[in-house]
């Protein structure tokens, strides 16, 4: 392989192994929506903790405030609001000295009477998700789910399940009232893996095992091609055994000569 062409494939496969350091602010309990005075946390789920992530907020009220400074406790991780108000609904993050940032995530803190649960983090397009429609007493009530205003299905038990699809959502409980809106993001599946990536798991083989493999054999082969002592034993006793028999040999013609001189 030439040399251009050996640079060019430690470079792909180089960049297909780079990966970045993220945090990824997670919450809970997982839901988008929330009922005023109920309480949640956040957190910063860091892979290079000397980042120093803090974990931030956009309101109606307030602009990049930070938690623990500004609102809601914190003795490092998580985050803590033990009684949510309306005005805490807004943007969420975290964010590092360097001005790196997360994945956001929206909540809403609703002073009426219906909820809708939803996942507040992107799902894969055509993953099976549940929406729940609830009130502050139940979550097994009748209810009706729209997606941009329009009837997707009612659920008897105010359950619904549905193939993802980014899109507005809310929902109904006759005689409760309905749901603020909540924005459900998905994300594409995975490409195909490409014919790059596929052959490059074969060349790590080769390149990593295969001369361990090579030695091995050969290391084998050549211990049970070895001179054992039984054969040195064997070839260092056949000389002495044909002088021997040479020797014997000499004695018998001799004697048969001195037989043949004797008889008149």
């Amino acid at each position: 392989m030439e040399a251009t062409s050996l640079l060019r494939l430690l470079s792909v496969t180089s960049l297909l192994s780079c990966t970045t350091d993220q945090a990824r602010l997670t919450l809970s309990p997982s839901s988008s929506q929330f009922f005023e005075d109920d309480s949640l946390s956040l957190s910063c789920e860091e892979d290079d903790s000397s980042a120093g992530w803090t974990l931030r907020r956009n309101t109606t009220r307030e602009t990049r405030t930070q938690c623990g400074a500004d609102w809601g406790t914190s003795a490092g991780s998580p985050c803590k609001i033990s009684y949510v108000l309306p005005w805490d609904s807004g943007v969420y993050w975290c964010e590092s000295r360097e001005g790196a940032t997360s994945q956001s995530i929206n909540i809403t803190v609703s002073g009426g009477a219906v909820i809708l649960q939803s996942p507040v983090l992107p799902v894969m397009e055509g993953e099976n998700i549940t929406l729940i429609c609830r009130t502050q007493t139940s979550s097994d009530l009748p209810a009706d789910f729209y997606k941009h205003d329009s009837l997707i299905g009612t659920g008897p038990t105010g359950h619904m399940t549905i193939k993802a699809d980014e899109g507005v959502y809310r929902c109904n409980i006759r005689g409760h009232g309905e749901s603020p809106p909540s924005w459900i993001s998905v994300t594409a599946p995975p490409p195909a893996p490409s014919p790059l990536q596929q052959v490059f798991p074969v060349v790590r083989y080769l390149v990593v095992f295969c001369p361990y493999v090579i030695s091995t054999v050969l290391m084998v082969s050549l211990y049970r091609h070895r001179p054992t002592d039984n054969s040195l034993h064997v070839s260092m006793a056949t000389p002495r055994s044909n002088r021997a028999k040479e020797g014997l040999a000499e004695e018998q013609d001799d004697e048969a000569r001195v037989s043949a001189e004797s008889d008149p």
